[in-house]
């Protein structure tokens, strides 16, 4: 893997796509033509006070034209994502990436694959869904308001769930796996942890292998200020400990491999 730097990149366009839910494409020549579905970018801001750059999934690589879309969720007021809804086309930002490990397509090709996304989990879904080949289910879950949801259609079959009932199964997506019988042979997830933590029980239980994106605050985003471990099973050759770094060991893990 080539060294990543760090790079001035150009906002191509960004929109608001939902509630607090932006949509950037960056113009990233370099990253794009290396970026895998399930990586991630580390943002900077312009801000002086935030020395520490936001990492955020990629969703979608458009590897003919250079670009890479980021869908993100502003997180506060004064926030690096904050921050970031407040630029537009033209402007530079300095990125660094692309970071962590992808999901291994490899592992599910020809097979039966659920993508199953929440909140701002699903994005990271959609680039893993045009690359993927098989039959694939993507099963989203929402708190109310969908996004994306339509351009997963495009790619795989889309089982929606919402906790307020709004769309889909009344519930979350281990609802909708039930509610609508749905069978796989393989796993891709990402999203909150309560979220993982019964699709990696559910996996188990029927013996699927399983691959999660674990969502964490991050650091460096290199592996080297162990500020965003995970317990793992096995003992880490960088800090011998019970834990694994995300932002460079992930963030996409064999369900088995972690304690969540």
């Amino acid at each position: 893997m080539s060294k990543k730097t760090k790079e001035s990149l150009k906002i191509v366009s960004q929109e608001r796509i939902g509630k607090d839910i932006y949509s950037m494409w960056l113009q990233a020549d370099h990253m794009a033509a290396e970026a895998k579905p399930g990586q991630f970018l580390s943002l900077y801001t312009r801000d002086g006070s935030k020395l520490l750059p936001r990492p955020i999934s990629i969703c979608e690589i458009d590897r003919e034209n250079g670009r890479i879309r980021l869908v993100y969720r502003v997180t506060g007021k004064n926030t690096g994502t904050e921050a970031f809804s407040r630029l537009h086309a033209g402007v530079p930002v300095e990125v660094l990436g692309p970071l962590g490990n992808g999901f291994p397509l490899h592992e599910a090709e020809g097979k039966r694959v659920f993508l199953m996304g929440g909140g701002i989990g699903i994005p990271p879904m959609l680039q893993t869904a045009k690359e993927l080949k098989g039959t694939k289910t993507a099963i989203l879950g929402y708190r109310d308001e969908l996004f994306l949801n339509d351009e997963f259609q495009a790619y795989a079959d889309v089982c929606v769930a919402t906790e307020d009932g709004s769309t889909g199964t009344k519930g979350n997506v281990m609802d909708a796996i039930r509610e609508n019988a749905l069978e796989a042979d393989v796993i891709f997830a990402c999203g909150p942890t309560p979220m993982l933590r019964a699709i990696k029980a559910y996996a188990e239980e029927k013996n699927i292998p399983c691959w999660i994106s674990m969502e964490e605050r991050m650091a460096c985003g290199v592996g080297a200020c162990l500020a965003c471990v995970c317990k793992s099973k096995e003992i880490d050759s960088h800090s011998h400990v019970h834990n694994k770094r995300i932002c460079k060991d992930g963030p996409v893990f064999l369900s088995t491999e972690v304690e969540l």
